[in-house]
C-alpha cells in the first residue's frame, strides 16, 4: 500500500503501471451498466485494501473495472491491537481482525475529492464503503452511519453500508430487520438531502438463507440500488495453515462456497443487482459468478496472492468463451 500510495502521486508512474498491467481491461466489449454507473469492466476492488484512499490512482491504473475504499467510519479509529493480519498461505487465504482502522470519513472524502479532481477523467466508479464506529452504541449506529454517510455522499459514486464485519462488536446484529431499516432510512435521508447515489448492503456469508433473504427484502424495501455478498467469515472450514486459529474474519479460497451460496440465494429472493465477493481467484470463478447471476465482482485476497496483473487477467477473462 505504501508503493501504491506512492505511485498514485506519479503521472510517470501511473502511465508505467497502466502500461504494464491494464492493457485490454478496458475493452469496451467488457464494459457493463449497473445502479445507473458505467463500469469498465466488471471486476473491482473489494473494500479493506485502501482504506483511506490514498492509492486509488495507481489501484485503477492496474485495470480494475471499479474501487471500493474504506471501510470508513465517522470517527477516526486506530483498528484493534496487532497483530491483526494473518496469511493462510496453504490455504490460499487470509485472517484478519482489523477493526475498521481508518483515519475518519471526513479526511477520506478529502482523499478522494482531491484524486478526481487530478485524474477524474480516467477513473473507474469509485464507491465508499461505511461501517459503524467502534464507541458508538447499538442504538445510535443509524446517526453514526448518517454521520459517515454525509461526510463522504458528494465524492462517492456508489455508497456500501457494511452491517456484517465480524470485528467490530455488535456490528453483525444490524442485518436484523429493524436495525437494518433504520440503517437504511438514514441513507435515504441522506439521499433525499443531497442528491440520489447507489447506495449498495453488504451482507455477512454467515447469514443463513433465510436472514440472507429477509435482510435483502429489507434493502429493496429501503431503496438500495444493490446487494454486496460477501463479507469475511467467523466459520473455519478445514484448514490447512499454523494461523488457522486467530479470530478475526476468514477470506480467501477457502469462503469460496459460503459465497456462492449466499449468491444463490440472494438472486432467488431478490431483484437487486449482486456484487458478488469471496473466493474469486480466476476467469472461471468470474464466468461462474456471473453465469449465477451477479452483476459485478470483486476481488481482495486473490489481489494480494497473484497481484497487480490479477484485475486485467480476470476481467478479459470474465466474457463467455
Amino acid at each position: 500500500m505504501r508503493t501504491l500510495a506512492l505511485a498514485s502521486r506519479s503521472h510517470l508512474a501511473l502511465r508505467a503501471l497502466n502500461g504494464a498491467y491494464a492493457n485490454g481491461a478496458r475493452d469496451q466489449r467488457l464494459g457493463v451498466s449497473a445502479f445507473g454507473l458505467r463500469f469498465p469492466n466488471r471486476v473491482g476492488l473489494a473494500a479493506g485494501l485502501d482504506k483511506d484512499g490514498v492509492a486509488v490512482p495507481a489501484l485503477a491504473a492496474l485495470g480494475f473495472g471499479f474501487l471500493e475504499v474504506g471501510t470508513v467510519t465517522g470517527i477516526p479509529q486506530p483498528g484493534n491491537e496487532r497483530p491483526r493480519l494473518f496469511r493462510l498461505v496453504e490455504d490460499e487465504a487470509l485472517i484478519n481482525r482489523m477493526g475498521f482502522n481508518n483515519r475518519g470519513a471526513a479526511a477520506l472524502a478529502a482523499n478522494v475529492a482531491r484524486v478526481k479532481r487530478l485524474h477524474g477523467e480516467w477513473l473507474p466508479p469509485i464507491g465508499i464503503n461505511v461501517g459503524k464506529s467502534r464507541v458508538v452504541t447499538a442504538d445510535a449506529a443509524p446517526a453514526d452511519y448518517r454521520a459517515s454517510l454525509a461526510a463522504v455522499w458528494d465524492v462517492a459514486d456508489y455508497l456500501a453500508v457494511n452491517v456484517s464485519s465480524p470485528n467490530t462488536p455488535g456490528l453483525r446484529d444490524l442485518q436484523a430487520t429493524a436495525p437494518l431499516r433504520a440503517v437504511l432510512a438514514q441513507a435515504s435521508q441522506v439521499a433525499n438531502e443531497r442528491g440520489q447515489k447507489p447506495v449498495l448492503v453488504k451482507l455477512s456469508p454467515d447469514l443463513d438463507s433465510n436472514a440472507l433473504s429477509e435482510a435483502a427484502s429489507v434493502a429493496e424495501g429501503e431503496g438500495a440500488a444493490g446487494i454486496i455478498a460477501t463479507n469475511t467469515t467467523i466459520n473455519r472450514p478445514e484448514l490447512a495453515s499454523a494461523a488457522a486459529g486467530e479470530t478475526g474474519g476468514l477470506s480467501g479460497r477457502p469462503v469460496a462456497r459460503l459465497a456462492l451460496s449466499a449468491l444463490e440465494t440472494l438472486v432467488a429472493a431478490s431483484k437487486l443487482p449482486i456484487v458478488s465477493v469471496g473466493g474469486v481467484f480466476t476467469a472461471d470463478d468470474v464466468r461462474h459468478r456471473l453465469a449465477i447471476g451477479a452483476t459485478l465482482v470483486q476481488v481482495y485476497t486473490s489481489f494480494v496472492y497473484r497481484g497487480p496483473g490479477l484485475p486485467a487477467e480476470l476481467s478479459k477473462g470474465s466474457v463467455s468463451r
